[in-house]
């Protein structure tokens, strides 16, 4: 569909063949991954992409050195969102379940100050209490922080949550965008979200 590929091409996973990529004004299309997080854009991959050896203190520390330099540590900010994991700060992340898995993946994005994150599939693997969890977390986090919140999902629920506009891509290519609303008034709903 190209949804994953979006979230990759922005975030330097993936290099566009054509065209071009702006983040603040500034030309990131041929920048390392690394260097677009310094610009501000975190990326929480399909599948989480912890580092599951690592302690979860350790993981959230690697989101750190992906920060400016001036900026402080959030770490109290963000075991301050996910309780759960300033009760396991010395547990091993790959021996945590997957939504506690998704919370790390999510906190240690954070941890880089980043203005703008990109999310592919929050909600896959998890148990539905914890989707529900993570997803009122980042409104709360877009609402303090003013983050900008690129979100790839299929459950549409919680997509209606959490967004205030909606894209439809099939093929890499937009067909339908707008508010819930502006959705819900087309056939794209049905065509495409089988709602």
């Amino acid at each position: 569909m190209g949804k994953s590929t979006l979230v990759r091409t922005i975030s330097g996973l993936n290099i566009p063949t054509a065209g071009s990529i702006l983040a603040g004004g500034r030309d990131i299309t041929r920048l390392p991954p690394h260097q677009r997080s310094r610009l501000g854009i975190a990326t929480i991959v399909q599948g989480r992409g912890i580092f599951p050896q690592l302690t979860v203190r350790e993981n959230l520390e690697m989101g750190r050195l992906g920060a400016p330099a001036d900026k402080p540590s959030r770490l109290n900010e963000v075991l301050g969102y996910f309780v759960r994991l300033g009760e396991r700060l010395d547990q091993k992340a790959g021996t945590m379940s997957g939504g506690e898995q998704q919370m790390l993946a999510i906190g240690r994005g954070l941890m880089t100050h980043p203005q703008v994150m990109l999310l592919d599939e929050p909600s896959d693997g998890i148990m539905p209490v914890l989707v529900h969890q993570i997803a009122e977390i980042l409104v709360e986090i877009n609402r303090m922080h003013k983050l900008t919140i690129l979100i790839v999902e299929q459950n549409v629920p919680m997509v209606f949550r959490m967004t205030d506009r909606c894209v439809i891509i099939e093929n890499g290519s937009v067909v339908a965008e707008g508010t819930r609303a502006d959705l819900e008034a087309t056939d794209a709903m049905r065509e495409y979200l089988a709602i």
